[in-house]
């Protein structure tokens, strides 16, 4: 049976479906970015919330900008927004829920001024994003926002027509501002330490290029939350809209499954009010800072750590290279010896057993995460993940060798050639330029690190290079399983 509004009756006897109705909801979010991860954590909070009772002013919009987000517009109208959440527990078991939080979808290249008007309704309160790291255009090697990006370079010519997240947002709150209506908040949920602060500069900044009294505005007047978000989803596999099908009897063209454990950790500070996030279990605190640094340097550094090494050492799914005893003991030893030190003290956390169960999230075979999707990207991850590490252990004069070896192994992998001779598929912005400079790392062992707009000034750190160079020679010497054994003790 297809997933779509007029089917949900029919299929509550066997699946859960949402109580509510879903007709009436109004549009309070527009959320640009609208992937797996977000359907597994924000939009299904808000799922939670409307079986409450609650938050019928605060439906979602998804807003797709990207050539990408084509198929995400035609399943989610096909589908009337709904979509099933399968959580995948570690014994195999299955619970499956279609969400129903999202009431409409936009694709901004079919009709931009239809994204403009949404934004600019009064009624749309938060405007929340997760479009990567990279989307924010915002180095992390020199803190600014980077302005030559040519889509960039196209919103700001006088009467363009808006095609990015910059230029859309941007021209909604400047149409907000001349109608008198009250800016919405702009929610941050992407990877990326200290999130509302970037979204914050980056805004601004593109603002201010556009019109420096806007900008001014924008940075004075409109809230950006921090927040820490916290949910493994993998890309759904093919295989998913099968078992689905299978167990529930319904087609749903892009299901989504995911991990048991979810966490949201969200800065108080709204514009225009918030849904009742507290009463599905989000944690609304003064200072998102803690939570965020435990998990950017524990659970998303601990993925890059793995990452490299894993897929070198023959392994392609997450769960594997997890439950390898080798690879255990090594994360351990980076998040408690060097990690774990660069942390602010995280009130009703223990740290502990946070550390012991990420490994256990990462080890789960229900999940069937790939290595792959890990290694994606990585000078966007890295540089906000684990360079912030090494160099607070440097100036703590404290230890980096795992650190260190961590980023010896991207740079091994980035050579494109793995321990068998097979091509490696490296996907990143940089990657033309930065697969040349690991070929050359063979006979120049800091090749790789010559790459300033990735590394800044670490290639002048002796103690940082030392630790690399060592482990880039055992790489290529022993390999990565070998490696990481050495690293573990």
């Amino acid at each position: 049976m297809p997933l779509r509004a007029e089917t949900l009756r029919e299929l509550g006897s066997h699946l859960a479906t949402p109580s509510y109705d879903r007709s009436g909801i109004a549009t309070g979010i527009v959320h640009f970015g609208v992937g797996g991860f977000h359907r597994a954590h924000q939009a299904m909070y808000i799922d939670q919330l409307l079986e409450l009772g609650g938050a019928r002013e605060w439906g979602i919009c998804g807003v797709g900008v990207l050539p990408g987000d084509q198929r995400m517009r035609d399943v989610l109208r096909a589908q009337d927004g709904l979509y099933t959440l399968s959580v995948l527990a570690s014994d195999g078991s299955w619970t499956t829920r279609v969400i129903g939080s999202i009431v409409e979808y936009l694709y901004a290249p079919d009709d931009p001024e239809a994204v403009l008007a949404k934004l600019a309704d009064p009624g749309t309160r938060i405007v929340s994003l997760t479009v990567t790291e990279g989307g924010y255009h915002f180095s992390a090697t020199t803190g600014t926002f980077d302005a030559d990006d040519p889509d960039i370079r196209a919103d700001l010519a006088p009467n363009a027509v808006p095609a990015t997240i910059f230029g859309l947002i941007t021209e909604a709150l400047a149409r907000r501002r001349a109608r008198g209506v009250a800016p919405f908040t702009v929610l941050s949920c992407d990877n990326i330490e200290g999130n509302g602060h970037v979204a914050h500069a980056t805004f601004s900044a593109f603002a201010r290029l556009r019109d420096r009294e806007l900008g001014d505005w924008i940075a004075r007047e409109v809230r950006f939350p921090n927040s820490m978000v916290d949910r493994i989803t993998p890309v759904t596999p093919p295989e998913a809209t099968a078992e689905v099908a299978r167990r529930y009897g319904v087609t749903d063209r892009w299901p989504v499954v995911t991990e048991p454990f979810a966490q949201w950790v969200l800065e108080d500070s709204f514009t225009l009010g918030r849904p009742d996030y507290g009463a599905v279990g989000v944690q609304l605190v003064d200072d998102v800072a803690p939570y965020e640094l435990m998990k950017l340097r524990l659970l998303n550094a601990s993925h890059q750590a793995l990452a490299y090494f894993g897929y070198l050492s023959g392994y392609r799914l997450v769960h594997d290279a997890a439950k390898d005893p080798v690879f255990r003991r090594f994360l351990l030893r980076y998040m408690d010896i060097e990690a774990t030190p660069t942390l602010r003290p995280v009130p009703g956390v223990d740290l502990e057993q946070y550390k012991h169960t990420l490994i256990e999230r990462f080890a789960n075979p229900a999940i069937g995460d790939t290595v792959a999707r890990l290694c994606a990207d990585t000078s966007d991850r890295i540089p906000k993940w684990v360079l912030p590490v090494i160099r607070q252990r440097l100036a703590e004069d404290g230890e980096t060798t795992c650190a260190a070896a961590v980023v010896a192994s991207w740079a091994r992998y980035a050579d494109g050639i793995d321990e068998q001779g097979e091509p490696i598929e490296v996907v990143d912005r940089l990657r033309d330029r930065l697969v040349p400079l690991a070929r050359r790392q063979r006979d120049d062992r800091t090749a790789f690190l010559s790459e300033r707009s990735v590394f800044g000034d670490l290639i002048d750190e002796p103690r940082f290079v030392s630790a690399y160079v060592a482990a880039l020679d055992s790489l290529y010497a022993k390999g990565a399983r070998a490696t990481v054994a050495d690293l573990a003790g």
